[in-house]
């Protein structure tokens, strides 16, 4: 059943590190090594703000091949995210080609979406873990700084007028805004996540469900201090309710009727829930104790 895990900041010492780096060399040696990485960026940022995330790995996990995709940064992030979908496909295609064992993807924000809808999309793919890094699962509904940016003169009550309309599906934060108080609206306006939810109708949900199921590992991290992703229990595929009351994961008719493989993966002790306080949404990818703590251990 799915493993849930709440860590208030453990860090590794210097000597720790050290000898767990030297144990990981030897008992990785020429042999086995470890499967390649591919990380994708959030919103409004790019593999600049990544550094840290890599650089992580590398010392825990020497010699991984790690790649941060460079594409759709900054404020290119907000294209829509089906043409994000098709380019981060495309990038990653070769690879997934050449990993024989597989890769790991980490996918931090906006990006655990995208990387969600290439899972979804991406036929025979070799995704072994797929880590969600504080990512808006299971949608946004918040007033918050890159809200604003956006959508500078309206609320998060009326940010629906726009968002669930065709010129509005054209930026990336509507794809995956769902108003609690319209989701009539929100089924036959939203282009992106309703599909990935089938809760509109999805003709090609049985095969987008079997290719999800392919990861061996769903790895999901969030915290109650993030600050911008709204409700923060979204990052575990929870969300409010028509009075704005969080609706956990289990309770979501995504889990409820496994829509896409959540309740199947949980089943087969696939799914991971980490939940790690006192960390602000843009630090999450530069705090060591969240690598440590939720993401080294899948990387082998």
């Amino acid at each position: 059943m799915m493993s849930v895990h709440s860590f208030r900041g453990t860090r590794m010492s210097g000597t720790s590190a050290f000898i767990y780096m030297l144990l990981s060399v030897y008992f990785a040696g020429d042999v086995v090594g470890y499967k390649p990485v591919i990380i994708v960026h959030g919103l409004f940022d790019g593999s600049r703000e990544l550094a840290h995330l890599t650089r992580f790995i590398s010392k825990s996990h020497p010699g991984t091949n790690v790649t941060v995709i460079d594409l759709f940064d900054y404020e290119a992030s907000l294209m829509p995210m089906w043409k994000q979908v098709q380019g981060f496909k495309q990038a990653v295609r070769s690879i997934l080609q050449n990993a024989v064992d597989g890769v790991h993807l980490i996918c931090f924000s906006q990006g655990g979406l995208v990387c969600r809808g290439v899972v979804s999309t991406l036929p025979d793919h070799n995704i072994h873990s797929f880590i969600s890094l504080s990512s808006p699962q299971g949608g946004q509904y918040g007033d918050t700084e890159y809200l604003k940016y956006a959508f500078p003169k309206f609320l998060k009550r009326l940010v629906y007028k726009i968002c669930y309309r065709s010129v509005g599906q054209k930026l990336s934060i509507c794809n995956y805004w769902k108003d609690p108080h319209h989701i009539d609206q929100y089924v036959k306006g939203n282009d992106y996540l309703a599909l990935l939810n089938s809760e509109r109708l999805n003709p090609s949900a049985a095969v987008w469900k079997k290719n999800f199921l392919r990861i061996k590992k769903l790895v999901l991290i969030g915290g109650p201090d993030d600050g911008v992703i709204t409700p923060w229990q979204s990052s575990h595929f929870g969300f409010y309710d028509e009075n704005e009351e969080v609706v956990e994961m289990k309770d979501q008719d995504v889990y409820v009727k496994d829509v896409f493989g959540l309740k199947t993966l949980d089943a087969r002790g696939d799914l991971v829930v980490c939940v790690f306080p006192g960390v602000k949404h843009t630090s999450w990818h530069s705090n060591e104790a969240v690598y440590y703590d939720c993401i080294d251990k899948w990387l082998t």
